[in-house]
């Protein structure tokens, strides 16, 4: 499974309904926020990069996908710095595969 609810089942207290609403809002907004990061990295926009990758980590993180959130931190480090467009590009590749993967998972595992 390349998620894990642990954190989102103690911060929901084991609420079901809250935890399905979470991982719906997650499914239904990432791809935009993918969409975003896809732009400001072709347009070799670090701030924006930054901004994107940034207001992805936590979802990723509460969902405990901790290899996802790292690379997000990684791309991060790059944008903050002003370089590595082309490393962030390959990470970025990475991040979205793994993501739309993820959805689709959450999409069945959720009946969503």
């Amino acid at each position: 499974m390349p998620y894990n609810l642990e954190k989102l089942e103690e911060l929901s207290g084991g609420d079901r309904d809250f935890i399905v609403s979470v991982v719906a809002v997650f499914v239904d907004e990432t791809p935009g926020d993918l969409q975003h990061l896809e732009q400001a990295i072709k347009s070799g926009d670090y701030e924006m990069v930054y901004k994107h990758a940034h207001k992805i980590k936590p979802n990723v993180d509460l969902l405990g996908m901790e290899e996802i959130k790292s690379q997000l931190l990684q791309v991060e480090a790059q944008a903050r710095e002003n370089e590595g467009l082309p490393v962030i590009e390959e990470m970025y590749a990475a991040i979205n595969g793994q993501l739309q993967d993820v959805i689709t998972e959450l999409k069945t595992d959720f009946a969503l």
